[in-house]
């Protein structure tokens, strides 16, 4: 058989008809074949092909599906997970406000654990009250979220006590109502612990993942 016609006849596809296939694992596709002694002549709609039938295994017919090869899925590239405090680091300079700002108030609410919950019910790394996360429209057990909540929040106080960061501290702790209510840092012995503890550790580098 001339190499252009095998060219020709291997094939694929499923078109009606059948398949021969070879001791090599080659399939001739034909529409249909013939025996005569030795030889087999395989018909399609371009000619015949005459072959030794010692070379043909099988025939099947057009229904028939190769099985197809498997290819496995290309690795997805990894990525380096954010840590919480280049999460803190980006959300300080998201909302303009000095990192350190930010790490202090993380460090003095939570001590960078993501899942803490205070007896009062904040949730987070910011410890944010539910109310509070759903009004800036947060999940505050994502620690994205949470602080990207929590330094947006702490920028809205800052803009609203005149960047005074005492009042704004505390209307983060004690709310808003209590620092409006006394005019000033209200005279609660927590909050007054609260913002020296953040004052204090505003200085102190960020801890390392």
């Amino acid at each position: 058989m001339k190499p252009a016609a095998l060219l020709l006849l291997i094939t694929w596809s499923a078109m009606a008809g059948e398949y021969a296939v070879l001791a090599s694992g080659a399939r001739l596709y034909a529409e249909r074949h013939e025996t005569d002694g030795g030889k087999v002549t395989l018909f399609t709609q371009t000619g015949s092909t005459e072959i030794d039938a010692v070379l043909v295994v099988r025939f099947e017919q057009e229904d028939f599906r190769a099985p197809e090869a498997v290819v496995p899925d290309a690795p997805s590239p990894k990525t380096k997970p954010v840590s919480i405090a280049e999460l803190v680091d980006n959300a300080a300079r998201k909302y303009g406000l000095p990192p350190a700002f930010v790490h202090a108030v993380v460090t003095v609410e939570s001590g960078y654990h993501p899942n803490a919950v205070s007896p009062k019910g904040a949730i987070g790394l910011m410890q944010l009250m539910p109310g509070t996360a759903r009004e800036l429209g947060a999940d505050p057990s994502i620690p994205e979220q949470n602080v990207d909540a929590g330094t947006r929040y702490l920028r809205d106080l800052l803009l609203k006590y005149d960047n005074h960061a005492y009042r704004a501290l505390a209307a983060y702790n004690a709310g808003p109502g209590a620092v409006d209510k006394y005019h000033g840092v209200p005279p609660y012995r927590e909050t007054y612990s609260y913002i020296l503890n953040v004052l204090r550790h505003w200085q102190k580098p960020a801890p390392a993942d």
